[in-house]
């Protein structure tokens, strides 16, 4: 199978494309990124998803969803209790922010503080309630080297992940839409590229999840560099580009014409860097997924404000339940199918719910 060897070949026989020149952060001239030498996996050949109905292998229908046409709209979910709401709305995709993570297990800030556990044990749970919907995963930085890299690409897989996206901030990160932010050399960037892509291809029986490299540097070395980074990531076996904080529609518009043919993920937060592009406009400008990292977070904390301000001046929660009941809220977490289970497989003990 077509590949480049600069490891070693994986079983799956492709190997990421050789590594680029190590070059300081702070004095790299920009220059176009090599078009030889580029990681190529033919089994992953987006050809190969273009036909045939949806898989149940999250991984695999989110590859087939990137080849065929359409954006991939993917909402910010932060636990349960979203990831249900987004489903129950009829979202196909779902993303598990970074920054929603920290915020609903660990009530801190995106700043560096959650860690791989927190994160796997997050998706777990998210990626149970519905298998086959794809979702995408925040991975930060990798949690550490190329080994960290891999661990974490490892423990996405076995939480039923289908991709992530992995970015080129310092170990101490902050949410992308914060000012501040610092970037590690385009070469450390693509070892944690290269390594996610072993990772992936040394899975036994071959993994179809899918990479997403993410540069933050546009804020930091401006957008020439972050479109360079983003080429040289492509090459390196990202399949899809993450631009963070595109700031208007032509720069959105000119970074999806010079990464084509790679997808590009765009993610919009309402008061970010980039502008609330609808997922309409989001299309027509190029990009091939749109998420809204905060969304969940965001309308959850005005509603339980809201909720917890009312019952602490009236004393009482009836207003801000709207008039359900515990059955019904039950019922948004799936009770009915486990209902359903109980007595398929004969069992008695919810025929009176």
């Amino acid at each position: 199978m077509p590949g480049l060897d600069y490891f070693h070949k994986s079983e799956n026989g492709a190997a990421p494309a050789a590594a680029a020149p190590a070059a300081d952060v702070n004095t790299e001239a920009p220059v176009e990124a090599p078009r030889s030498n580029v990681y190529y996996n033919a089994r992953l050949d987006p050809k190969n998803y273009l036909e045939g109905p949806l898989s149940h292998n999250a991984a695999t229908r989110l590859r087939q969803m990137l080849a065929r046409p359409g954006i991939v709209v993917a909402p910010g979910i932060c636990d349960g209790i979203s990831a249900r709401v987004a489903l129950e709305a009829g979202f196909d995709c779902l993303y598990q922010s970074g920054a929603a993570t920290t915020a609903s297990r660990l009530g801190q800030p995106d700043v560096a503080i959650a860690t791989l556990n927190d994160f796997v044990g997050a998706a777990q749970m998210v990626c149970s309630l519905q298998p086959s919907v794809p979702v995408i995963a925040d991975a930060d930085t990798g949690f550490g080297g190329p080994a960290n890299v891999a661990r974490t690409v490892r423990q996405y897989v076995s939480a039923g992940v289908a991709g992530m996206h992995i970015e080129d901030q310092v170990q101490t990160k902050r949410c992308g839409h914060l000012l501040g932010k610092q970037v590690v050399s385009r070469e450390e960037f693509l070892t944690r590229i290269r390594a996610a892509v072993i990772a992936r291809d040394s899975i036994p029986g071959g993994s179809d999840f899918v990479i997403i490299g993410r540069t933050d540097s546009a804020q930091v070395l401006g957008m020439e560099e972050a479109v360079t980074r983003l080429k040289l990531a492509a090459d390196a076996g990202a399949d899809v580009c993450f631009i963070e904080g595109v700031k208007t529609e032509e720069l959105l518009r000119s970074t999806v014409a010079a990464l084509a043919p790679k997808p590009v993920l765009v993610n919009v937060i309402s008061g970010g860097l980039t502008p609330s592009f609808t997922t309409q406009e989001a299309e027509t400008m190029g990009a091939k997924i749109i998420i809204f990292s905060l969304v969940s977070s965001v309308a959850m904390v005005h509603a339980v404000r809201d909720a917890m301000r009312s019952l602490k001046k009236t004393g009482t929660d009836f207003s801000s339940a709207r008039g359900m009941d515990p059955k019904a809220f039950f019922e948004v977490m799936g009770l009915n199918e486990v209902i359903e289970l109980d007595a398929r497989a004969g069992g008695s003990a919810y025929q009176v719910v």
